[in-house]
């Protein structure tokens, strides 16, 4: 089960084109100035199966997909089988989290590794309010980036997965 707050559709600020917003719950990163505190706390998201999630998200065909928050990959392993299904129906996923890259390939956390390389883009990086910068495309301050997801960082994601002794759920 996924703890979610909403299923938006229609949005043209979370990633290129139309998408689809799926708000998960549950935040580590309490970041000051954050736009979505409610988001913290992942008891204030209400459970979805996979099934339900995949329905959410399909409603609208024409839509790509955006994974945000609270944070997505503190329910990684929920959100991976979604995430699968989400690449089968041959859409584009972006996932913002408040890691960086750099901490995500460090954690060596094999359900949040799967979840980075069935991404097409992460826009990466915790909300610095001194770094706001609302000119900025799909992201609120400087310090964030918008990372395109290559064969290269899924290779390395994948060579990471098989070191990592963790399950991966």
């Amino acid at each position: 089960m996924v703890k979610v707050l909403s299923v938006i559709h229609d949005s043209i600020v979370d990633g290129e084109g139309l998408r689809t917003v799926v708000f998960t719950a549950g935040c580590p990163h309490f970041c000051p100035g954050c736009h979505n505190p409610s988001s913290w706390n992942i008891n204030n998201g209400k459970e979805y199966s996979e099934e339900e999630l995949v329905h959410a998200i399909s409603v609208s065909e024409s839509n790509d997909v955006t994974f945000s928050g609270g944070d997505p990959f503190f329910q990684a392993a929920e959100l991976v089988p979604v995430a699968r299904r989400v690449k089968e129906m041959g859409k584009s996923l972006w996932i913002y989290t408040g890691y960086t890259l750099e901490q995500l390939l460090e954690r060596m956390i094999k359900s949040e590794l799967i979840l980075l390389a069935l991404a097409d883009t992460i826009v990466d990086g915790p909300y610095i309010e001194a770094e706001r910068d609302l000119t900025l495309p799909f992201r609120g301050s400087r310090n964030q980036r918008i990372i395109p997801v290559t064969g290269e960082l899924r290779s390395r994601a994948a060579a990471l997965m098989e070191e990592s002794s963790q399950p991966i759920c």
